[in-house]
């Protein structure tokens, strides 16, 4: 068995999704920064903010900013070379370049909540720790945080299982650091290119694995912890990297990099090798032994095998709390990896920062992209010309490809060395997976991400002009609230698990699209539930610092109760799809992870873990121990384990389930229940109150009772069952429930 790494762009290497014809489809929406456009110097960005949308079609909702904005300008041609880009998916408005005294005019229209110059900012960091609202400035004495009360995850020690570490990265100098702590039990393996003063008091410890694994993958790598692939450090860095000033990629992102739990401990486990980053069961099974013996108190694994092994639940079973990526094969559903009941498995998502890129056509029309092309890179005008059935010769010319579901970046890039081209535009459902296009700026050509509707302006002014040509301009860097985040990224896999459809998996999702970590001696934009990954073993490493007695399910459970299923704004979070869709149970199980709150859950699902050793033996139907028929019946019976999460995948009219919680706030609580009701199904809950009191149980259990109430056999329907106890608490869990009729005279759903 081989278990890839889960970076996002390793699944389509080998795969060609290149078409030769554009594709129709819904665009992709992109909140964008713009250097001035207009030959009128007074003229700037701004952001207009209208609210809520008032249609579920996005034309219309653009529409409805190109009838402000000629109102403003009194011409709808001027109000359309002034819009960079309309918002109209999760909320209304735009951004467009507008005088001084425009942007006077339009925030006194009703409809116009807000209009604001658009802000740089010059100190940056890697962004997605500041999202999360991990602020690694304010003193204790100041603030509540996790990060604060955790102490920075000070002496917490995460082994890191992947493709090893650059020791001499920034993010692992460790100035400032004590003693090892007297529990570390490792040790500091070395080999080629890594000697025993490489592991210091950050990195504490260090082993690699080359047994079983393919020769082909040990060609040119370092026979020791050093990692060749960069996959290994980068993640690393993302968990407890220190704080670093100053870093960027090529300009972009420039701030300071950070991890989560920037004070704790590094062991560093190299199971993956070569550039493919690959493993196998054998070496990931060892690491995580060897793991358990040296004492380390959180494993991250951003691999897609090994969630489903024993060796990770006997880590679990040592209070070792466990984290996976999800795999990258999303949108598609029933890809998700790692779906083990024991372990954390974690989707991605997208950040409120975007590297916006004009491009300007010859007939002086604007359209924006996403890419990493480099401010050091210089170009002019180029012929343009896009792929069709007639075009084949693309020498010095800027081509315009339509790639699905995600970018072939192999194929686009074989296209510039081969054909000589003079730089690629991609057409794709989402914009946001951009660390693929980092080859470009080696290769000195830009490479830039477009939605469908850009592309159809491309094509459109290609086909009516004798000679197109375009110029790329560098990418900028924006970040703020006009950014529509977080998102499910498009690349995250989906459940529900193939194999066991009564876990409902993923559990929550974390930021993964375009995240600046270390990689070698620089800092670079990778993305995938690799990266994703990382972010939920650092906050599970500050919530064992803040509470040392939990166990891996209480810390699970706080992770996901707490988790967030709206934006910013309050809207409902959006998964990246064809096409884009609000996100379900499937998508971020219990919804985007929510440190500050997860550090105060209020009430927890605990779960001994022995309890999922009949799955474990299951999963590789050990005989001696289980028959088939004895592991047949344990599996119908998952939905019975003490998970925060229900999923029932075959309700034959009704079921009830039974669940237990533990009270790890105030003595004395009295919590209600709240119940979202998945479509089709009536949701009982008894009782539906529960009250703590002092010197009373800390422990609660109820029963949801589940009935179908149409006979309809179709796909699963989503709902909630929320605790609350009128103060500070919201303790929810995700529930996704599909009928199954099995009588002649049910109505079949086979849409």
């Amino acid at each position: 068995m081989h278990a890839k790494s889960s970076t996002a762009n390793t699944p389509n290497r080998t795969r060609s999704n290149m078409h030769l014809k554009p594709a129709l489809c819904s665009a992709t929406l992109l909140l964008v920064l713009l250097l001035p456009l207009s030959a009128n110097a007074s003229s700037k960005l701004y952001v207009v903010y209208m609210g809520e949308k008032q249609h579920d079609d996005p034309s219309v909702v653009t529409a409805s900013h190109h009838d402000v904005l000629t109102s403003v300008f009194g011409s709808k041609n001027e109000a359309l070379k002034s819009i960079v880009y309309s918002y109209r998916h999760g909320f209304s408005g735009f951004a467009a370049m507008l005088t001084e005294s425009q942007a006077e005019v339009l925030a006194k229209f009703p409809q116009v909540l807000s209009v604001k110059p658009n802000t740089y900012h010059k100190i940056q960091t890697t962004r997605s720790w500041d999202f999360l609202g991990l602020n690694y400035y304010q003193p204790p004495y100041r603030s509540s945080g996790i990060l604060q009360k955790a102490k920075y995850g000070e002496d917490v020690i995460i082994g890191v299982i992947d493709s090893g570490i650059w020791p001499e990265s920034r993010s692992f100098d460790d100035s400032g650091y004590g003693r090892v702590p007297a529990r570390w039990k490792g040790t500091c393996e070395t080999g080629p290119g890594f000697n025993a003063t490489n592991c210091n008091r950050k990195i504490i410890g260090t082993r690699w694995y080359s047994k079983g694994i393919d020769p082909e993958n040990l060609k040119g790598e370092y026979m020791s912890p050093r990692d060749l692939n960069g996959h290994g450090t980068h993640v690393a860095s993302t968990i407890a990297g220190n704080h670093v000033g100053n870093v960027s990629y090529e300009g972009l992102g420039f701030g300071a990099a950070r991890g989560g739990a920037p004070r704790a401990r590094l062991a560093i486990y190299k199971v993956a090798w070569g550039l493919r980053v690959e493993t196998g069961e054998a070496a990931i099974v060892k690491a995580i032994d060897d793991a358990i013996r040296d004492g380390v108190d959180v494993l991250s694994l951003s691999l897609s095998g090994g969630g489903e092994s024993f060796a990770s639940l006997h880590a679990v079973l040592g209070g070792i709390p466990v984290v996976f990526a999800g795999g990258n094969q999303g949108p598609a559903p029933q890809t998700v990896a790692n779906v083990g009941p024991w372990v954390t498995t974690v989707a991605a998502s997208t950040i409120d920062r975007s590297f916006p890129t004009v491009l300007s056509l010859g007939n002086k029309e604007k359209l924006v992209g996403q890419s990493l092309y480099s401010v050091n890179i210089t170009s002019d005008f180029e012929e343009l010309t896009f792929i069709s059935d007639a075009t084949t010769n693309f020498t010095g010319k800027i081509v315009l490809v339509y790639t699905t579901p995600q970018p072939a970046f192999a194929d686009a890039l074989s296209l510039i060395r081969d054909s000589g081209a003079k730089g690629i535009v991609i057409a794709q459902h989402t914009t946001n997976l951009l660390d693929g296009l980092a080859t470009c700026n080696d290769l000195k050509v830009p490479c830039v991400l477009v939605d469908f509707e850009v592309a159809r302006r491309i094509v459109s002014y290609c086909t009516n002009t004798r000679k197109p040509v375009m110029k790329v301009s560098p990418a900028v860097t924006f970040v703020g609230d006009e950014v529509p985040s977080p998102r499910v990224a498009a690349f995250s896999s989906r459940g529900p698990s193939a194999t066991f459809p009564a876990l409902l998996k993923p559990d929550v999702a974390a930021p993964g699209a375009s995240i600046l970590a270390a990689k070698g001696d620089s800092y670079v934009f990778l993305s995938g539930t690799s990266m994703a990954c990382p972010h939920v073993s650092a906050i599970t490493a500050l919530l064992k610092a803040v509470h040392p007695d939990w166990s891996p399910a209480m810390i699970k459970s706080a992770i996901i109760t707490t988790s967030s299923v709206t934006d910013r704004f309050g809207a409902p979070i959006e998964a990246e799809a064809t096409p884009r869709k609000l996100a379900d149970p499937f998508d971020f199980g219990g919804g985007h992870i929510d440190p500050d709150r997860a550090v105060d859950p209020g009430l927890v699902y605990d779960i001994d873990a022995k309890e999922f050793s009949k799955f474990s033996n299951c999963t590789y139907v050990n005989t001696k121990e289980m028959s088939f028929d004895d592991c047949g019946k344990y599996m119908g019976q998952l939905y019975q384990l003490n998970l925060p999460s229900i999923a029932l995948p075959e309700l034959k009219g009704s079921i009830t389930v039974q669940r237990s919680v533990t009270n790890v706030g105030p003595k004395e609580a009295t919590y209600r229940a709240v119940v979202e009701a998945p479509t089709g199904v009536a949701v009982c809950v008894e009782p539906s109150v529960i009250t703590f009191t002092q010197g009373g149980g800390r422990h609660a259990t109820f029963k949801v009772t589940f009935t179908a109430k149409r006979r309809v056999q179709g796909g699963y329907t989503f709902g909630s069952l929320t605790w609350l106890d009128g103060n500070a608490h919201s303790v929810r869990i995700p529930i996704a429930t599909r009928i199954v009729i099995q009588d002649m005279m049910a109505v079949a759903d086979v849409s």
